[in-house]
């Protein structure tokens, strides 16, 4: 399609451009000895084999470019890898410590269950312990006072 377009464009200037320089051109080509025909086939050829170099650099562009993007994908995907790994690790540090601080919380706390539950045995002890103490009293005076008056003490 290039060669036809150059072709093209070529006959264009030919058909509009100046009459005194096509015929000096052909009259300088018959001179030489040259075809007007051959010096535009190889004009055409000379565009043809520009053209194909041209579409050669343009795919070895296009493949450098590829292997760029290639290269910057895997780039950016080892470091969402590696970005991932971390925030796992630090996931994983975090629940290890969240885990540590519950098990100390839990002992304190069972250790400050157990301390109520001892203070609250010695002075359930302590209270049966004057409950006790004072009921015998009682009873051991109120015996007393039976046992006086029964001999008959009557000032008790």
């Amino acid at each position: 399609m290039a060669t036809t377009m150059t072709k093209n464009r070529q006959a264009k200037r030919v058909a509009t451009g100046d009459e005194d320089r096509m015929v000096d051109s052909a009259t300088g080509a018959l001179e030489e000895g040259k075809d007007p025909l051959s010096e535009l086939m190889n004009q055409a050829q000379s565009a043809y084999v520009s053209y194909l170099q041209a579409q050669r650099k343009v795919a070895t562009a296009y493949q450098e470019r590829q292997r760029q993007g290639e290269h910057a994908f895997k780039g950016i995907e080892e470091q969402a890898a590696a970005s991932c790994a971390q925030a796992m690790q630090e996931a994983a540090e975090a629940l290890h410590k969240a885990e540590e601080e519950a098990e100390e919380a839990y002992r304190e706390a069972k250790a400050r269950a157990e301390r109520a539950y001892q203070e609250s045995m010695r002075e359930a002890l302590r209270v049966r312990q004057e409950t006790v103490d004072r009921a015998w009293a009682e009873t051991s005076g109120t015996s007393d006072r039976i046992w006086q008056i029964f001999q008959g003490d009557t000032e008790a």
